[in-house]
């Protein structure tokens, strides 16, 4: 009937009862006509067993010998779960991610697949086996024969790399939960189950729940238009179904190191209405928009910088025709933003740029490729362009140019990653009339909801940068330093407040990056901030990011404001606001993390009536 790649995670197979459990669904699951190939992780807390082992001989263990070590928990697994199969009557061979064919990048501990060698998979298929593999590993043949390991998430990533190889109808990953789950029912155990979800918002919610998905396995279902269910591994449940859009032809050659960028994007029907020097304290956003949201005015993109002293800065972009009202909202609500001993200050100034436009890249490839952003700021400054403001998420990013520069910044960005540009609105009617439908099954396909989920990242740290000089190839340098060290950059905030010092106009510019990566970037950008004209670099590791994602908010002004109100009515301050067309980011202390994530789930109202417990 169907040609299906399964998953089965720790948890599943973490006991020779659970092995023999999943050998039992396996057997079912050819008995009902199927062909199926199966992938397996290390048994319960193997690998943090092995990884234990090594740290008590070495404090730095070389990451060749990691992979040997870690490499062995998936062989186990593979072995134990044949040798349960062929028990109940069910042929199956086990293989290693050698032995199926998993070329890699020579990567040690966070290899990327390069393509899959399908043959000897595609034969044992043909003679009825069941083929379980073992994930989270491959083979490098850059020079010897190497093992690699494909880093946190690597089993994921193998079986959807699997399923795209070899054409199957869809790849199913079984878990320790019941789905994809509207947020971490850990930290909210009334958490709804999602019926289906599309790749892109589950792609923004990378962080969703209790980290069932591995963005790069999401990635690869996206690019080759994979169909993805999330079940549980001890029910008949149906669980989540992960849908994308119809996926434009692409090879199985360097699989995952494809061009990371899909389209160039632009839209030159753009204004730009910031607020400057706005008090830092709970409320202001929710009353900004909540007045928006009331006028009915839509906003595309939000950011909101760091403080400086006691204010910071609120700018958003709205189309032309549109502008004279929001105009007007943001006058009339400026004065009451203000401090009330000095009416007549310069506080809460209204700031409107016409002229503007939106360049954006946007492809499921940039996830974890610091180098995609610094591409792009770098061919815009060799071009010439200035960037007036910069959001990204996972999936795009967005600079805000003269719309004089848009044409050229296009071009340059088109030619730099070898793409054709698409206008905006065209790309995105285009996107949502081709999604791939669900494979028949009783979870429905997506339906439109403004929030589909809630995410919470507690793992960030801030880095600020004062007085930056405002002028093309800023960006480029600074995020290139990062690049060029590995560093991922998640937030990016340009402050919209211009001081001229020196006869030079400057901006501050903060971000976020991985806690872990925090004080090297720190050591890294201070060491060059005499040489590239900038001041101070600060550091905050005591930071959270929480997020809403939905591709349904596109065109609903009052989200933004439903999310800001939730956080000023329990008096928790944002930090940065950062926005992409299906995700609103706010940062908060790090101490309120858990309670903004629990208050914006509930104002969306998106508990379910059942409460989830994730098993041990």
């Amino acid at each position: 009937m169907a040609l299906i790649v399964q998953k089965f995670g720790g948890t599943s197979v973490g006991s020779v009862e659970r092995i023999q459990a999943v050998a039992q669904r396996v057997s079912k699951t050819v008995k009902a006509g199927n062909s199926l190939v199966v992938v397996v992780s290390a048994m319960g807390k193997t690998t943090d067993g092995l990884v234990k082992l090594a740290s008590e001989i070495s404090q730095n263990p070389n990451r060749r010998e990691m992979d040997m070590l870690l490499s062995t928990g998936e062989q186990v697994t593979i072995a134990l779960l044949s040798m349960a199969l062929q028990e109940i009557g069910q042929p199956a061979i086990s293989m290693t991610g050698a032995q199926v064919g998993i070329v890699t990048e020579a990567e040690h501990t966070r290899a990327r697949i390069l393509h899959i060698e399908t043959d000897r998979l595609l034969r044992h298929i043909k003679e009825g086996k069941v083929v379980v593999v073992a994930g989270f590993q491959g083979i490098s043949r850059t020079g010897e024969l190497e093992i690699t390991t494909l880093g946190r998430g690597g089993s994921d990533t193998s079986a959807v790399a699997l399923a795209a190889a070899i054409q199957a109808d869809f790849c199913e990953i079984y878990t320790d939960v019941p789905g994809i789950l509207t947020t971490d029912p850990r930290l909210v155990p009334e958490a709804q189950l999602m019926d289906a979800i599309t790749c892109n918002e589950m792609l923004e919610l990378a962080s969703l729940g209790a980290k069932v998905l591995h963005p790069r396995s999401v990635e690869i279902a996206r690019n080759y238009g994979v169909p993805l269910v999330v079940r549980s591994s001890w029910t008949d449940d149906p669980g989540t179904w992960v849908t994308s859009h119809k996926p434009q032809e692409r090879s199985l050659i360097n699989l995952e190191i494809a061009r990371p960028v899909d389209a160039v994007e632009f839209d030159t029907n753009q204004a730009r209405v910031a607020l400057l020097r706005v008090p830092d304290k709970p409320g202001v956003a929710a009353k900004l928009f909540g007045e928006i949201a009331r006028q009915n005015v839509d906003v595309d993109l939000i950011i909101q910088s760091i403080h400086e002293g006691n204010s910071n800065d609120i700018a958003f972009t709205v189309t032309t025709p549109i502008l004279k009202r929001a105009e007007a909202v943001a006058s009339a609500i400026a004065p009451a933003l203000r401090n009330p001993a000095k009416p007549n200050s310069d506080e809460a100034e209204v700031m409107i740029e016409q002229d503007v436009a939106k360049v954006s890249i946007s492809g499921a490839g940039m996830i974890g490729r610091p180098g995609v952003a610094a591409k792009m700021f770098a061919t815009l400054a060799a071009a010439g362009v200035n960037i007036q403001m910069i959001s990204t998420s996972e999936v795009k990013v967005s600079c805000l140019v003269n719309a004089t520069d848009c044409d050229r910044a296009v071009a340059a960005l088109s030619n730099a990653f070898e793409i054709a540009a698409k206008g905006e609105v065209e790309e995105t009617i285009t996107r949502e009339q081709e999604v791939v439908p669900c494979p028949p099954s009783p979870a429905p396909c997506p339906v439109s909801s403004p929030v589909r989920g809630v995410a919470l990242d507690m793992n960030q740290a801030r880095l600020a940068i004062r007085q930056v000089p405002d002028k093309a190839g800023m960006a480029a340098k600074l995020f290139g330093i990062l690049a060029q060290h590995n560093i991922s950059v998640d937030m990016i905030i340009q402050s919209q407040r211009c001081r001229i010092i020196d006869g030079v106009p400057k901006r501050d510019i903060a971000f976020t990056v991985p806690r872990m990566d925090g004080e090297t970037a720190q050591k890294l950008l201070t060491q060059v901030a005499a040489e590239l004209g900038w001041g101070e670099v600060v550091l905050d590791s005591a930071i959270a990011k929480v997020s809403i994602v939905g591709a349904g908010m596109v065109g609903q002004p009052g989200v933004a404001a439903k999310m800001f109100e939730a956080l000023a009515q329990h008096q928790i301050n944002i930090q940065m606001i950062a926005t992409s067309e299906i995700k609103i980011s706010c940062v908060v202390a790090q101490e309120q993390g858990v309670k903004a994530l629990q208050v914006i789930h509930a104002a969306f109202d998106l508990a379910g009536s059942e409460k989830f417990v994730v098993p041990a």
